[in-house]
Formats: C-alpha cells, structure tokens, sequence
C-alpha cells in the first residue's frame, strides 16, 4: 500500500510492531458519526487499548478512543464505543480462519486520511515471545553503534 501526498497520519499504535509480529495488512474503512469525523481531523485519537473483533460477521474496531469534539453541542459522540470496520467480504472470511488458530488477533496499526476517506490499517498479528523481544532490542542497539561509529570515521 503506497502511501499518496495527500495521505495525513492522524493516530499511530507503535506499540503493536514491539508487541507483535506482522503477518498481513488490510486497509479498512470506519463508520463514524460526524464529531467523530471531526474529532479525528483535529487528532484527538489513541489506538493504544484497541482491537478488531468479528462479532456477527461484521467487523469492529474496539476499544479506541476518539476524543469528543470539544465544539458539538448536546449531539456529541460517546469516546470509546464499537465501531463498524468496512471491509470485503472475501477478506473477512480468510481473517476470520486465520483468528481462530491459536494466538492469533486483529489490531489496528494507524489511522490515516486518504484522500477525503478516513481509513484504519488492522493487522493481523501473532504475540511476540518475550527473547523475540530481546533479540530486537539488541539488534536495534548494535545497528545504532555500527551508525555511530561509521559516522565517526567520516
């Protein structure tokens, strides 16, 4: 997925690369009321508790909160509620094979404008172990060195 000149990041979970391991990507659309829209285009938004969630045969976005728009009247939105995912229906079907082997879940990476559309990147990911952890924390560290250290030479 390229990502367009008018793409604008507005949440990132950068936890979920540290927490688990990738293993495919699908672009969703959301169903949000209007101060949500709102709310997100301001960037009032967290994804750290989220989740995806097939109830129904639907999918939903659980857990993340968009912050209530601080200029709605009496017809604001609740913060943290189910939101409905779009997405085909062939996608969900092979998604939903691949939940039910064990450890496996659905988490939202980010929350972007495209275009005019807000979209949701969800993952779908298995749990890292903890010494899949270590070694990339000591991978991280050592390439950090050998950076320092070309730079040094320069």
């Amino acid at each position: 997925m390229k990502k367009s000149e008018n793409d604008r990041s507005i949440a990132l979970n950068r936890r979920a690369r540290h927490l688990y391991v990738i293993l495919e990507e699908l672009e969703c659309g959301i169903a949000l009321t209007g101060t949500e829209v709102k709310s997100l285009r301001q960037g009032k938004c967290s994804l750290a508790e989220a989740f995806g969630q097939i109830k129904k045969g639907e999918l939903y976005l659980v857990g993340a909160n968009i912050a209530e728009y601080e200029n709605a009247s009496y017809g604001s939105h609740k913060p943290v509620r189910d939101r409905k995912l779009l997405v085909h229906a062939r996608e969900l079907k092979k998604w939903s094979k691949a939940i039910h082997e064990k450890g496996m879940t659905l988490i939202p990476l980010e929350i972007y404008l495209k275009d005019h559309l807000i979209k949701v990147k969800m993952a779908l990911v298995r749990g890292k172990k903890l010494f899949d952890k270590r070694a990339q924390d000591k991978e991280r560290e050592s390439k950090r060195e050998i950076d320092r250290a070309l730079r040094r030479n320069r």
